[in-house]
């Protein structure tokens, strides 16, 4: 396997491919394996302005694992986020603005997703990514023996509050629909790490008080997306980032949505549950 050349972008989270085009990213025998090595050790991979097609999007994608499929859209293994009116997914990307994981609420998460810029945000619009290995790795030793016994809700009503403190009842009740997801506070992967499951998608800690559940909840999502530990990628027309969904939080950052920004995502079936 060869070594593919990168950069850091950060001291915790992030490196940049210096040496990948789309024509090796889509035909070198190698490159699977060299760019699912790359993500396990550094949370996020960039690839600078390489402006793939959604077919090449696609075809690099199904060389790293299977795809989740979006039906709604043209090309079912691509997602366009955007803000567009006829985008139908639109409602509900305003909770991109707070960290979360994808697929939070599924028995197993999403494995990593990939995203490519086609229009940025003329300011703002950035993506962050904070580590939750790092998070895990920071805790004391007391705080760790502690946490790998706590048990943690996740619910969409969780992260659709953070922007609607004022739900109607009409909110609510469409909250209320999605079944929430019970997931232990501490992820024991099948590489022998430890990540914290954690983000605005965490709604209580089972059999703790609501309100010290929810405040250590939201101290613990403080503590790993302090500046220092988090990576934001100011996105240029063609940037493709890859990151790894079991071991990160990420978020987009504020920018005016009624102005064109338009990502394509795509998204790799998860291989192990939270456990």
């Amino acid at each position: 396997m060869p070594v593919i050349e990168t950069k850091k972008l950060s001291d915790k989270v992030g490196v940049e491919v210096l040496d990948a085009d789309a024509d090796r990213l889509i035909n070198d025998p190698d490159i699977p394996a060299a760019c699912m090595d790359a993500l396990e050790h550094n949370g996020v991979l960039l690839f600078r302005e390489l402006h793939l097609t959604d077919a090449e999007q696609v075809a690099f994608c199904r060389r790293l694992g299977d795809l989740v499929l979006f039906p709604k859209y043209e090309v079912p293994e691509v997602m366009v986020i955007s803000f567009e009116p006829d985008n139908p997914n639109r409602r509900y990307f305003e909770s991109n603005d707070y960290w979360h994981l994808d697929g939070f609420l599924d028995p197993i998460p999403a494995r990593a997703s990939i995203m490519s810029a086609h229009i940025t945000a003329e300011k703002g619009g950035e993506t962050a990514f904070a580590s939750t290995y790092a998070a895990y790795d920071a805790l004391s030793d007391d705080e760790k023996d502690e946490f790998e016994k706590l048990r943690v809700v996740h619910s969409m009503a969780s992260i659709q509050r953070r922007g609607h403190p004022n739900p109607t009842e009409e909110q609510e009740a469409n909250w209320a629909r999605v079944p929430t997801r019970e997931h232990p506070l501490v992820w024991n992967h099948e590489t022998g790490r430890k990540s914290l499951v954690i983000g605005a998608n965490a709604d209580r800690v089972v059999d703790m008080d609501l309100d010290a559940g929810r405040k250590l909840l939201l101290d613990l999502e403080e503590r790993a997306t302090a500046p220092d530990l988090v990576y934001k990628h100011t996105w240029s027309v063609g940037d493709l980032v890859i990151w790894d969904n079991c071991g990160l939080l990420h978020r987009a950052c504020e920018f005016d949505r009624n102005k064109p920004r338009r990502m394509h995502r795509s998204t790799l079936v998860g291989h192990e549950p939270i456990k």
